[in-house]
């Protein structure tokens, strides 16, 4: 999974979350971003309204939270969603094993050129890469 920070930078660039069942955000306010919450239709459901789309608790998962504005939460995109925001750009992943570590490296086409981005986990390094995709794509 991203970190928040990753997060907030690939928010920061420009990328924009429409919530959907089984996508995990955070409440992005100081004190209250470590625990992730899941979009589901039992615990929290996506209510859209012209002003906005509202995250609704439903009372198992938080007592003392009803609901939250989608401005207010931090979407945390799976692997899977990263890959697939990468779109064409997306070259490749490998797996490389040193001794007990794992590094993950994800190749991607950004203005032409391929660029890597590695990290232990591999959906940080997707996150790294479409960073660095929607940066380039805004320049």
């Amino acid at each position: 999974m991203i970190t928040v920070e990753l997060a907030k930078t690939l928010r920061d660039a420009g990328l924009r979350w429409h919530p959907e069942t089984g996508d995990r955000f955070v409440i992005d306010k100081p004190g209250v971003d470590e625990d992730v919450y899941t979009v589901s239709e039992m615990t929290v459901e996506r209510h859209d309204h012209p002003s906005g789309t509202i995250l609704g608790f439903n009372g198992t998962t938080e007592w003392a939270l009803d609901s939250v504005t989608a401005d207010e939460s931090l979407w945390l995109p799976r692997e899977d969603q990263l890959r697939e925001l990468l779109g064409p750009a997306f070259v490749g992943l490998t797996r490389v094993a040193a001794g007990e570590r794992v590094v993950h490296t994800v190749t991607a086409t950004i203005a032409g050129v391929d660029r890597t981005f590695a990290a232990e986990d591999p959906a940080i390094a997707y996150g790294q890469a479409l960073a660095a995709y929607i940066a380039a794509s805004l320049e």
